[in-house]
């Protein structure tokens, strides 16, 4: 006969294959890359292997999704229900669900429609930061969650939350180290606290350049939210910091719809601002932030005015594309089934690429030639960039250049408290 643990894990393991089905793909480029390949374990295996003894006798919350797989591919929540040991009894998820099927920004009230043991409790809806009520009777929190590198990915603004409220009850929290997939380099501003949102929380760059845990120690050590009772980093094993997600041994899984393959999260950073204009940033297609375009847009004009920037680590490709609402991607994307000009961005030396200094020549030269078709959501932009400074700078007429050098001592200032927080 079937246990009630037995049936969950049976409903749980079919909810996790089928998001895997949905959102795993094999990038050709990727897999039979000659990249040389470490065995690095994750801060999960790290745990189960070393320090389950810390779990013994206590009352677990579990803040993950789909993406919280050990290096086999195991779910971490399925590791957990299967050790006697271990009391798992609550299940936390961030913005796009338990599954990772959610398009983006859309509301999740109840995570899941099953009666489970234990209950899945969506963060991305009436609440974002967990409540009194929904922490009472845990005694240590447990956040596993691939991370992607960026300020404005939500995820770890989840986790910030998250700590915000375990501080506020008085439960430990434990951090799972996890790679940044897109590796240490740091690049675009800091973020001014008064435009402060749920893309961006804290003092941060855009492209921050340090893995999740060493993210969770900063925003504890300097005090970027109120002292938490404890806060306990499980470090991987093998991980250096420049290493890119492809070079080690780790599954690959979507870490969000729009995010399928490793050369879009390194794409990504610097393209989302495109998310606050009214221009597509190839959301609606199976190649989102890689491709750029719009009805009037000209990609011969386009791409002679960039090709002349000598962008490192880049070339362009003219491209059309048509968007459509893609249910586990993207539902009403811009400019839906109307055709697109623009221009594929290929990545042919990621040491040398930047993300930020791309995104914005892209930006500043669709600015010049269509002054008059180009929409800047003033709103939007602003909690991206994390000031007004951008959209003041494209009106000034500053060159891309100039724009980036405006920020680098803002970065040198970063790095030198990041230093403190580095495990790798």
């Amino acid at each position: 006969m079937l246990t009630n643990t037995k049936i969950i894990q049976i409903i749980l393991s079919v909810m996790l294959l089928w998001s895997c089905s949905q959102t795993t793909i094999i990038n050709n480029d990727e897999s039979t890359s000659s990249t040389k390949k470490t065995i690095v374990k994750t801060g999960l295996d790290v745990l189960l292997e070393n320090y389950l003894d810390k779990l013994y006798n206590k009352n677990l919350a579990l803040v993950t999704n789909h993406s919280g797989l050990d290096m086999v591919g195991e779910s971490n929540v399925l590791r957990f229900l299967n050790l006697d040991s271990i009391n798992l009894v609550k299940i936390f998820t961030p913005e796009h669900g338990f599954t990772g099927l959610i398009p983006d920004g859309e509301v999740i009230e109840h995570d899941t429609v099953l009666q489970l043991f234990p209950p899945i409790i969506s963060l991305y809806g009436k609440s974002k930061k967990p409540t009194l009520e929904m922490y009472k009777d845990i005694d240590l929190i447990i956040y596993d969650i691939q991370d992607v590198g960026a300020r404005y990915y939500t995820y770890i603004n989840t986790l910030g939350l998250v700590m915000e409220a375990a501080g506020e009850a008085n439960i430990p929290v434990i951090v799972l180290d996890r790679p940044n997939p897109i590796g240490n380099e740091v690049e675009g501003p800091i973020l001014d606290e008064y435009y402060k949102s749920f893309v961006g929380q804290y003092p941060i760059p855009i492209r921050y350049g340090m893995t999740i845990g060493e993210l969770a120690k900063m925003i504890v050590g300097e005090k970027m939210i109120d002292p938490i009772a404890e806060l306990i980093v499980i470090p991987m094993q093998n991980y250096q910091s420049n290493f890119f997600y492809n070079e080690t041994n780790l599954p690959w899984t979507n870490p969000s719809p729009n995010i399928p393959n490793l050369e879009t999260a390194i794409i990504y950073p610097g393209f989302c601002l495109f998310e606050a204009t009214n221009v597509s940033e190839g959301r609606g297609t199976y190649s989102p932030f890689i491709q750029i375009g719009a009805p009037w847009i000209d990609a011969n004009i386009l791409i002679s005015l960039l090709n002349k920037q000598n962008l490192p680590g880049v070339i362009f490709k003219q491209t059309q594309f048509t968007p459509v609402s893609i249910a586990t991607m993207s539902k009403y994307p811009k400019f839906e089934n109307i055709q697109c000009n623009g221009l594929e961005i290929n990545i042919i030396n990621r040491n040398d690429y930047n993300s930020i200094l791309t995104g914005v020549t892209f930006l500043w030269a669709i600015n010049k030639l269509y002054p008059n078709k180009l929409i800047l959501n003033k709103e939007s932009m602003e909690r991206l960039w994390g000031s007004n400074q951008l959209i003041m700078q494209l009106k000034e007429g500053c060159t891309p250049i100039e724009i980036v050098n405006s920020f680098q001592d803002d970065i040198s200032y970063f790095q030198e408290i990041r230093n403190k927080y580095l495990i790798y």
